[in-house]
């Protein structure tokens, strides 16, 4: 498809794609960026001393469409688009090849900046390349962390997925934890092999992975399941994703399992899990600020020249444990809908 990315003005907008409203109310809680209470630039001169005139951003994920997690770097990246007056325009496709075509979509449109995943880098690699060689600057977030300065993005933002799957493993060695079953929920997806691969290389138990279909609950559920009636020793789930972890708490009550159940990413909901002790903890990796600082990151590039890290460095946003004991602190963002 060769259209150009919607600007979205109206709920009928088509599925997959949110165009900014003004989240001010969001964008309050981020006390050390300030907020401003308008998506709109009211004079001829910007903070940066520029035209004035509403530089557009896209905003391009590999996010499956209603995914919680993805909601959270959408919302991030609404907050820094309404503080800064930028036109942001979000779209997302799970499908390697159909996220790079609105990519695609994105340069044809002449956007002033692109911030985008690589869980996938190969697929992304060309339309990366043609957005550079029409001057747009690209960013990346969340996934890609050892392949988004080969592929010539300018800044990268989120969690070194391997560095978090080790402190995993250290964890469950720390809770005695004997044999543990990694779910990963999209195959080919290198954030989620890096932190099973990474748990695997520091906890001194048994490890396998298990892959399932993500975008099927119930056949991920039914998976899980079946793996923990074959294999009655499991005693630890690590889900890459708060839903994931929510289902697998249902998969072990019907296999019977003793297994504890700990994920990767966090929610509303994972959250309440944690504090009642269902699941017994969770990697935060801040999906939130991780949208927030790719939206902010490419409006100060355009309006100041700036590039966090230099270029050659990460900013990492993770990973923090979120257990029993510290979850009430973070329990009241949760329930704002930022974390």
């Amino acid at each position: 498809m060769n259209t150009p990315l919607p600007v979205f003005s109206a709920p009928s907008a088509p599925s997959g794609f949110i165009r900014l409203g003004g989240l001010a109310a969001a964008c309050c809680l981020l006390l050390l960026t300030g907020c401003s209470g308008s998506t709109s630039s009211g004079s001829d001169t910007d903070a940066a001393g520029g035209s004035g005139d509403r530089i557009k951003i896209t905003l391009i994920t590999h996010g499956a469409e209603g995914d919680d997690f993805w909601e959270l770097v959408r919302k991030g990246a609404e907050a820094a688009a309404a503080k800064d007056g930028v036109d942001l325009t979000y779209a997302s496709d799970s499908d390697a090849a159909g996220q790079a075509e609105l990519v695609r979509d994105a340069i044809n449109d002449r956007v002033d900046g692109l911030a985008v995943t690589l869980a996938k880098p190969q697929a992304m690699k060309s339309p990366v390349a043609r957005a550079k060689a029409a001057g747009i600057p690209v960013v990346g977030l969340n996934s890609g962390i050892d392949a988004w300065r080969s592929a010539g993005l300018l800044e990268y933002f989120g969690q070194d997925e391997s560095v978090a799957g080790r402190a995993v493993g250290d964890k469950l060695d720390g809770l005695g934890a004997k044999h543990a079953l990694c779910v990963i929920h999209e195959r080919g997806n290198i954030a989620l092999e890096a932190r099973c691969a990474g748990l695997k290389k520091t906890f001194t138990g048994e490890t396998e992975m298990l892959y399932v279909d993500g975008t099927d609950m119930n056949a991920m559920t039914a998976a899980v399941t079946a793996r923990l009636r074959q294999e009655p020793d499991i005693d630890e789930v690590i889900a890459n994703g708060a839903q994931f972890a929510l289902a697998a708490v249902q998969a072990t009550d019907k296999a019977g399992s003793k297994a504890k159940v700990a994920t990767f990413d966090l929610n509303k909901d994972l959250v309440t899990a944690v504090r009642d002790g269902s699941v017994q903890f969770a990697v935060d990796q801040q999906p939130y600020l991780q949208g927030y600082l790719a939206v902010d990151a490419l409006w100060l590039y355009k309006t100041n020249g700036n590039v966090s890290g230099g270029g050659t460095a990460p900013v990492l946003t993770g990973p923090a444990f979120v257990t029993k004991t510290n979850v009430a602190e973070v329990a009241r963002f949760a329930a704002a809908g930022t974390r």
